[in-house]
């Protein structure tokens, strides 16, 4: 199938998503989309960046086209269309697109997330929105004040299911679904089908389609290191990398609060644009600083894993783990912040002595080999060459040109500066590949 006008939408949806410079659907849209005009309940997995806010969206805003009115009563602009999602972000970035492929329709809209002050809300509820985007906890308040009516919803759709169930939202979940109408349809995407997931749909679909693309895969378009360090040189790497690299823009991933803080702190110190984003910033603080963050005001972006889902920047050229995740399945949402439409990318991660366990399960998930890699000067003492499995952990940053040689092909790198703190031969053994100079 090679264009949306074959997938059943409406002229007005096909202008909306015209203008937004779609052009063919992608394979998840290519299976969704006919199953949710259809009415069918769908069970689908897909790697990040891969079009799955569209792939709902899309069908259901064609099957909710009828009752699109300008009329202000409240009365007749029910809830319809209800979707779920585990962060604030990801909530802000379906509020955005469903903004952009309704635009030609009579149709009214609202996100609902923590953060923001519960009486704005609650005059947006009061005027009537056919569909709400919401955080589970958010919603549950209002549900608990009476500001929501949910017994007219005919399509439930949860974004990100495994996040909820890890983050511990999935018997809210349950508490949500049962106080929907006994019609309706549900719309599941999880990155992975857990036991808990299976269950919840056992529990609540009715003979879904079970859709999976590229299950478990990382991105083509993102070129993937992974570097052995010392924890105690991470931060001095981090930083050098950043400025060495001429790294334009980047967002470095750490696992908790407090690393985020340190890192930021230290970025700051060496006078480098940084902002922090993690779960005890206000939302108006985090909106404001991934705002800035997108317009390329803020050129280092140190956040938790409520950056991994639902942060779409185009053309994003790095991501660095500062840290790895403790869930393989992160992994893959974290790099998949870069390489995004079509786009190339680099992901970079740092890998200490406690990473082992987690970098082994994230190269079994990815089904990919990841050689450990090393730069001179910041060589990891965990990391013995001398093991019996060190065989396919050789260092990849060396090449057999002379250093001469390397020092006139970096010349024609774009954007190049002095290289004054690493190695002039890693530094461009690193960057040589980026730029395809042969």
């Amino acid at each position: 199938m090679s264009s949306f006008s074959e997938l059943g939408l409406s002229p007005a949806i096909l202008d909306a998503i015209h203008q937004q410079g779609y052009s063919e659907p992608t394979p998840i849209q290519q299976q969704a989309i006919p199953e949710v005009l259809a009415g069918r309940d769908i069970l689908a997995s897909a790697q990040t960046g891969t079009g799955k806010t569209a792939a709902f969206m899309l069908p259901a805003l064609e099957r909710l086209r009828h009752y699109g009115n300008t009329t202000t009563s409240p009365a007749m602009h029910p809830v319809r269309m209800l979707v779920l999602t585990p962060t604030r972000e990801l909530a802000d970035q379906i509020d955005a697109n469903t903004q952009a492929y309704i635009q030609n329709l009579p149709l009214r809209h609202a996100v609902i997330l923590g953060g923001v002050s519960m009486d704005v809300q609650k005059e947006t509820l009061r005027r009537g929105n056919e569909i709400v985007i919401a955080t589970v906890g958010r919603l549950l308040d209002h549900v608990e004040q009476k500001t929501i009516q949910l017994n007219k919803v005919e399509i439930l759709v949860l974004d990100e299911a495994d996040r909820m169930l890890d983050m511990g939202f999935i018997d809210d979940v349950r508490k949500i679904i049962q106080m929907l109408p006994e019609h309706r349809q549900i719309l599941l995407f999880s990155a992975t089908f857990a036991p808990e997931i299976r269950r919840l749909a056992s529990d609540f679909m009715q003979e879904p389609k079970i859709i999976e693309i590229a299950k478990n895969r990382a991105s083509s378009n993102v070129e993937q290191h992974m570097i052995a360090v010392d924890k105690s040189k991470k931060r001095i790497l981090l930083e050098r990398m950043i400025t060495d690299l001429n790294i334009s823009q980047v967002i470095v991933f750490c696992k908790t609060k407090v690393s985020v803080d340190q890192v930021t702190r230290h970025l700051k110190g060496r006078e480098l644009s940084v902002a922090s984003l993690h779960g005890d910033k206000s939302q108006t603080v985090r909106q404001e600083t991934l705002n800035a963050f997108k317009q390329g005001d803020i050129r280092i972006l140190v956040a938790t894993d409520v950056a991994a889902r639902g942060l779409d920047i185009s053309e994003l050229p790095y991501v660095i783990n500062y840290e790895l995740p403790s869930q393989a399945e992160d992994y893959i949402h974290r790099i998949g912040r870069t390489g995004r439409a079509g786009a190339t990318g680099v992901a970079i991660s740092l890998v200490d002595e406690d990473d082992k366990k987690i970098f082994d399960t994230i190269t079994e998930l990815i089904k990919k080999p990841l050689p450990l890699e090393q730069i001179s000067g910041f060589e990891a003492r965990w990391l013995n060459p001398n093991t019996a499995d060190r065989g396919k952990m050789t260092p990849s940053f060396k090449t057999t040109s002379s250093d001469h040689e390397l020092a006139r092909q970096c010349e024609r790198i774009p954007g190049r500066k002095k290289f004054s703190r690493m190695r002039q031969r890693e530094v461009c053994a690193l960057l040589l590949p980026n730029f395809g100079v042969k």
